[in-house]
């Protein structure tokens, strides 16, 4: 049997453990091919100070700020098979997540396999009788285009690099600063200013916590419930922003009028794949949703193209882990697909579940507590060892713990005892 090729997109977390086990099966599959866009691995994690585009006229793929440390703790974070450095404390500042990658490619071998600086212009399947292969097209630093073939492609170009932006009516008349959380950096600017924070997930809260701290007044506006634990001094809750008057002034939901010198969307981030035909592939790619596809992976029409953590609300690293190894067991032949069609009706039944139960169209991908049943079933289909239970266990205890302490929550510091069992240190 020849060796398959496998094209991965992307050398952030995702694109680098994709590369790392497809190294690790030399029997099966030939050294993969790594195309990564920036000069770095890390993706997400590989912080740049620099917005807007870079000098090559690229956007500025990162949406990481200077000061972030991690919402959940190494012992959940890691890789199963790759642990932080244990001296490290419980909650990592982003510089040490970005050292781990590094640390995870340089130990497993996957630098000389990545091409920097080369973008992906075009995947485009070529089917000819029974089998699919994929032309990939892709461009070097210097212009250089390039067209190879390969027997898979796994996307793990991420979903935090294409900034989503609410359509709010009457925004142009806002007369002050209307940014993106993908183009905050750092709070020092914001000192002293009346900022609107739209949206009060994971970084509309850290971001309106941060600007307090230098003294900005900020109104967090979201349509969540409002959120019940202590928040600095000077974070006031609103409701959701619905327009902007003639004036700038910013209006709420609740008609409550207001002033501010900012507005920062933490709206979150649309999937933008900009390489695909998503007709082509029966595929339909939207801001907040890529669909059919089958155990949120394969799309059934072309089941040798693999998406890579496009779930949201989930323990990513462990995520990915898992995801890789069943794509890799399906294209060595270990699980056998459906067919099509009982692909495409197995995505519709779950997928209509979710809707029946009131989940909007936009967090279909959200997972949260089906994130562990959904790795159990992929290490029991692909025959790899499940994410064992401490995982869970510790990733349930630390959400407790944000939503009610969401400023003090990472000082804890935790060990994990065995694969059941984990302790709190001081």
């Amino acid at each position: 049997m020849a060796l398959q090729r496998v094209a991965v997109i992307g050398a952030g977390a995702a694109g680098l453990c994709a590369a790392r086990h497809i190294l690790s099966r030399p029997n099966s599959f030939a050294r993969p091919v790594v195309f990564e866009l920036t000069d770095n691995i890390g993706g997400t994690w590989c912080y740049d100070e620099r917005v807007g585009n870079y000098d090559n006229g690229r956007p500025v793929h990162s949406s990481m700020y200077r000061d972030l440390r991690t919402n959940l703790p190494k012992e959940v974070m890691m890789f199963p098979d790759f642990p932080f450095d244990p001296q490290l404390s419980s909650f990592l500042p982003h510089q040490e997540v970005q050292r781990y990658l590094e640390r995870y490619c340089h130990s497993h071998n996957i630098r000389p396999h990545i091409r920097f600086n080369t973008a992906v212009e075009n995947v485009r399947p070529v089917v000819e009788e029974e089998t699919t292969t994929w032309e990939v097209t892709s461009c070097d630093s210097s212009g250089g285009q390039k067209t190879e073939t390969f027997d898979s492609v796994f996307v793990c170009s991420g979903h935090y690099s294409d900034p989503h932006i609410p359509d709010i009516p009457g925004v142009e008349n806002f007369k002050g600063e209307v940014l993106h959380s993908h183009s905050y950096r750092y709070a020092e600017p914001f000192s002293g200013q009346s900022v609107v924070v739209l949206g009060a997930k994971a970084s509309g809260l850290d971001i309106s916590i941060e600007l307090a701290k230098v003294g900005a007044q900020v109104t967090l506006s979201h349509g969540r419930p409002r959120l019940t634990f202590p928040l600095p001094s000077g974070i006031q809750q609103s409701s959701p922003v619905v327009a902007v008057q003639d004036d700038g002034s910013v209006r709420f939901q609740d008609g409550s009028v207001g002033r501010a010198d900012v507005l920062m969307f933490c709206t979150g981030y649309n999937f933008r794949y900009t390489f695909l035909d998503a007709d082509q592939l029966s595929l339909e790619i939207q801001d907040h949703m890529v669909s059919p596809l089958y155990r949120f992976l394969t799309p059934p029409a072309f089941p040798s193209l693999f998406f890579i953590g496009i779930c949201k609300i989930i323990c990513p690293f462990p995520n990915f882990d898992c995801q890789v190894q069943f794509a890799l067991a399906v294209l060595d032949g270990s699980v056998s697909l459906p067919s099509r069609a009982e692909m495409e009706d197995e995505v519709r039944r779950e997928l209509q579940e979710k809707v029946e139960r009131g989940v909007q169209r936009r967090h279909l991908l959200i997972m949260e507590k089906d994130q562990w049943e959904y790795c159990r079933t992929l290490a029991h289909a692909a025959g790899f060892p499940p994410l064992p239970p401490v995982v869970r266990s510790l990733y349930e205890e630390v959400w407790r713990q944000r939503q009610i302490h969401p400023q003090s929550y990472r000082s804890l510091n935790y060990r994990l005892i065995s694969d059941t069992q984990w302790e709190l240190i001081d």
